[in-house]
């Protein structure tokens, strides 16, 4: 099968090369460097046990940040092919746009960065692209994975002003308003289909939420009609599936009609046309409205649901405890994670801690807490 053309305004090369300089790979192109190094590093490996929505322990069965990670990258990488973009880069930013996040979610993530509030916040983006610059050590040259700048904008998706100054080259765009690659845009899109859809499936799956209170969003319902009237004996699990599975092909094939037509009206030709134009990887308006309506539900109906709300709180007492106990008395970190400044505390504390898996985390406050296990 022949190589396909990439459009003009796609990302054909890294014009912008990688922090410390290095020769070029023989048998793969630099984004799949990229991409190769994301897969072996630590931090990937870790997202497999680390929840999407439910907490690791809850169920084999329901989403983690790998698996999340994984559908993404699939999702991006369909999209790009069909729209003349750089697959490669794509499936790396895709890939490690969840390298920075905490243990339990975003219930974590919160949770930490209020403890963190003194010494400068925690945000995930800024923590992945953190992991990937500083905090993998695999190489002899340099720390982190020194990938190339395109990827490392990828993963930055949202940054205030006042952290992008100090982020040099990849901080520029959010100073002066210019918009990252359509690979970058397309991964960002790609994370929400993903999530969305598959929190749905995760929700029924746990029985959080049911198939008649879904039928009241839009999107849901449109596709669940369709499927129960084509295959009427159909098991539930099945009709679950097959509609998740039309949801996802309706977002996707929105997305790509949308963004062909900004891309037409736009006319970019080069990368750094890109960059200056308004978004171009969009959904159409009402498919934006029908989102919103999904993720106003999933707000309501499973995020906040009770059972959701207790694991919550556990998980954000652990978050709290272990930050509190690791700063107060820095001995109890293991040595190499042990700050090497009294400044640096905070900071080495949380990239600890974030880095932890669910159930690490929660044996990790058993060993500090717990009497039994010493």
């Amino acid at each position: 099968m022949p190589e396909l053309q990439l459009a003009p305004y796609a990302v054909s090369v890294s014009a912008r090369g990688r922090k410390i300089a290095e020769p070029a790979p023989s048998a793969r192109s630099e984004f799949q460097r990229d991409r190769d190094r994301i897969i072996h590093s630590g931090a990937f490996r870790r997202l497999e046990y680390k929840t999407q929505v439910f907490v690791n322990h809850e169920g084999d069965l329901f989403r983690t940040r790998l698996t999340h990670s994984i559908e993404v990258a699939q999702i991006g990488r369909s999209i790009a092919r069909r729209l003349a973009l750089n697959e490669d880069l794509v499936e790396a930013i895709s890939l490690a746009h969840d390298l920075g996040h905490t243990p339990f979610g975003h219930a974590g993530q919160e949770e930490l960065n209020a403890c963190m509030k003194d010494y400068g916040g925690f945000e995930h983006n800024l923590q992945s692209l953190r992991v990937v610059d500083v905090l993998e050590e695999r190489y002899a040259e340099f720390d982190g994975l020194n990938l190339c700048f395109e990827t490392r904008e990828g993963i930055l998706k949202h940054c205030s002003q006042e952290n992008a100054a100090q982020l040099g080259e990849v901080g520029e765009r959010f100073l002066n308003n210019h918009r990252p690659s359509l690979e970058a845009q397309l991964a960002n899109l790609a994370d929400e289909i993903a999530y969305n859809n598959h929190d749905v499936d995760d929700g029924l799956r746990s029985g959080l939420v049911t198939l008649e209170q879904l039928a009241t969003v839009r999107l849901f319902s449109e596709h669940l009609d369709e499927v129960r009237t084509s295959y009427p004996d159909l098991s539930e699990r099945r009709v679950v599936h097959e509609t998740v599975r039309r949801m996802i092909g309706t977002l996707v094939t929105d997305l790509i009609e949308q963004t062909e037509l900004n891309i037409q009206t736009q006319a970019p030709q080069s990368v750094d046309d890109v960059r200056v134009a308004p978004p171009l990887v969009a959904f159409s308006e009402g498919m934006r409205e029908l989102n919103r309506e999904l993720k106003s539900f999933l707000r309501t109906q499973l995020y906040r649901h009770y059972r959701v709300m207790r694991m919550s709180a556990k998980s954000q007492r652990i978050i709290s405890d272990l930050f509190h106990a690791f700063t107060d008395d820095p001995r109890l970190l293991p040595p190499q994670f042990a700050p090497t400044e009294e400044s640096k505390r905070a900071r080495a504390v949380a990239d600890y801690i974030a880095g932890m898996t669910d159930r690490y985390a929660i044996r990790e406050h058993r060993r500090i807490f717990a009497i039994e296990d010493l």
